[in-house]
C-alpha cells in the first residue's frame, strides 16, 4: 500500500530515536526525516516559509504563530520539556540581593522576546518572587521568529556589536536569561535552583512544556486520521523509552527524568489531560507578558480528535 512521505524535522532523543531509526512505524504514513543540527534552525524556517509537513517548534512560537495566521497546527505531544529557575544568572556586584530588585534595571533574555525559556523564567520571576516584569527593561540579542510579534515598550534591542554575555560580565544588565557566561561575579539568581524546580512541581504542578510537534493544516484537513497516526507513532517511541528508564536498563538514564518520575510516575506525558495545567499556564504567561493579545482556549490548539488521547 503506498503511504506518503512526509518532510519533517525533530531532534533526536531517547524518546524520539525510535521514530528516526525506524523501530517505530506511523501507520498512514512515512517519515521523511531532514536533520537539523540545530533545531532551533528549523523553527525559524517552518515559521517563516513552512519548510516542513511536520515539525518540532519551540511552544511559544507555536502559540505566536497561531497569534498570526500560520497555517499549522500541534499535536499534543511535547517531547523537550526543562526547569529554567536556572536560567537566571545576575552579576554579584549589581547590587541584586533578592529577585524583586531586578526592577528598574535591565535584564537580558538570549535571542527574542517570545522565547520559551525567557517566558517560563520571567513566570518564576513574577509568580514566586513577586517582580513587576513591567518594571524591568528587557535586552533582546536577537530578534523574534514571528517576524509580525511586536513586544511590549519596556523590550529593547541589543546595542550593535555587543553580547550579553560581556554586557552582564561587565555589570551594564543586571541579570540575563538563558546565556552562559565564565565569571566568577555571575552566579545563578535562585538559590539551588534545580530543586526549586522540582519544588515548584510538587507545590504547583509545574513541569514545564518547551517544545510541540506542528502538521500543516493542509495535511490534517486532507487526511483526518493523520494527527492520530502521529500522536500514536510519538507516544509507542516514548513508550520504549520510559519502559527502559523504568526497568534501570539505561547507563545514561536523563536524571532530570528520574527525579520527575519518582514526583510523578511519568516523566514525559503526552496528551492534553495530562498536561492541561502546563498548557494553561503557558497560555496564561503569554497573555501577561504580552506575547499573546488573548488567550487561547485548549481546544484551538490542537485537532479535536487528539484531545482525548493520552500516552499511558
Amino acid at each position: 500500500m503506498f503511504k506518503p512521505r512526509f518532510r519533517t524535522a525533530l531532534a533526536t532523543r531517547p524518546h524520539t530515536a525510535p521514530l528516526k531509526d525506524g523501530t517505530i512505524k506511523p501507520g498512514t504514513f512515512e517519515f521523511d526525516f531532514e536533520e537539523v543540527p540545530v533545531i532551533i534552525n528549523a523553527f525559524r524556517r517552518m515559521v517563516t516559509s513552512l519548510d516542513f509537513d511536520i515539525c518540532e517548534l519551540a511552544m511559544t512560537t507555536y502559540l505566536c504563530a497561531r497569534a498570526h495566521g500560520r497555517p499549522f497546527t500541534a499535536i499534543p505531544v511535547f517531547p523537550m520539556r526543562a526547569f529554567h529557575h536556572g536560567a537566571i544568572v545576575y552579576n554579584t556586584k549589581a547590587g541584586i540581593r533578592t529577585p524583586k530588585d531586578l526592577e528598574g534595571r535591565r535584564v537580558g533574555v538570549n535571542r527574542g522576546y517570545t522565547v520559551t525559556t525567557g517566558l517560563w523564567a520571567r513566570s518564576i520571576l513574577q509568580h514566586e518572587h513577586g517582580v513587576d516584569l513591567r518594571k524591568v527593561t528587557w535586552v533582546l540579542s536577537g530578534d523574534e521568529h514571528v517576524a509580525e510579534y511586536r513586544p511590549p515598550p519596556n523590550v529593547t534591542a541589543i546595542e550593535p556589536g555587543r553580547t550579553l554575555e560581556e554586557l552582564l560580565a561587565s555589570g551594564e544588565i543586571a541579570a540575563a536569561i538563558g546565556i552562559k557566561v565564565d565569571s566568577p561575579d555571575v552566579k545563578p539568581l535562585i538559590p539551588d535552583a534545580v530543586e526549586a524546580g522540582y519544588d515548584a512541581l510538587r507545590r504547583r504542578g509545574l513541569y514545564p512544556i518547551n517544545h510541540t510537534i506542528v502538521v500543516k493544516n493542509e495535511l490534517l484537513e486532507t487526511s483526518p486520521d493523520l494527527a492520530g497516526d502521529i500522536f500514536t507513532a510519538f507516544a509507542d517511541a516514548r513508550r520504549l523509552y520510559v519502559e527502559r528508564l523504568k526497568t534501570g536498563q539505561l547507563d545514561d538514564a536523563d536524571p532530570v527524568y528520574l527525579r520527575v518520575m519518582q514526583l510523578t510516575g511519568d516523566p514525559l506525558p503526552y496528551g492534553v489531560e495530562a498536561n492541561q495545567q502546563n498548557l494553561e499556564a503557558i497560555v496564561q504567561y503569554c497573555v501577561e507578558q504580552e506575547i499573546l493579545p488573548r488567550p487561547f482556549a485548549l481546544e484551538e490548539l490542537f485537532p479535536a480528535n487528539t484531545l482525548g488521547l493520552n500516552s499511558r
